[in-house]
């Protein structure tokens, strides 16, 4: 069901977007960069997070680590990552494929400022084994993004040793 509502969303929004499926998974960073033949910043990938009682999506680039303090400096609060079965209940998609589109009530949806270091990205579509190709900032605007700096800085990832709320999302 999860694939069909991104198809429907994209009909009606973007019928230009196709959903790419492919035989071999997607379900993480590393294997998406595999499957679409790019390079792993590339994949947008979709963070479901709590704040006090609100859910909300963060998407970033795939290399990128959650900033702790910078989330809580945006969000007003300390965020924690949904586990998989409240992640699948509030967006309709498995871990793996879960994307801002195609959601089955509305949720607020952040873009982190990484993602402008690419012309193209490649969100999930919904499963894992479906995602799809466009430009940032047309992503933003199809899901009423907002743009945040929630993430560190990619370069500074090794020296602050990988620590994150997104490590349990790759």
């Amino acid at each position: 069901m999860s694939l069909a509502s991104v198809r429907a969303f994209l009909a009606e929004r973007a019928p230009d977007l196709p959903v790419i499926e492919t035989a071999a998974s997607s379900a993480t960073v590393a294997l998406a960069a595999a499957a679409h033949g790019v390079e792993p910043g590339r994949i947008a990938k979709t963070l479901a997070l709590r704040v006090g009682e609100r859910v909300l999506l963060v998407v970033t680039r795939g290399d990128a680590r959650l900033d702790n303090r910078k989330l809580k400096t945006v969000f007003g609060g300390r965020a924690r990552m949904l586990d998989a079965a409240e992640t699948e209940q509030v967006t309709s998609h498995p871990v793996g494929g879960v994307c801002p589109f195609g959601l089955p009530a509305p949720l607020p949806v952040y873009c982190d400022l990484s993602l402008r270091a690419f012309a193209e990205v490649v969100p999930a579509a919904g499963s894992t084994h479906s995602a799809v190709r466009l430009p940032p900032e047309r992503m933003a605007n199809l899901v009423g993004a907002e743009w945040v700096d929630v993430c560190q800085p990619v370069e500074n990832r090794a020296e602050s040793g990988g620590t994150g709320l997104d490590q349990a999302a790759e």
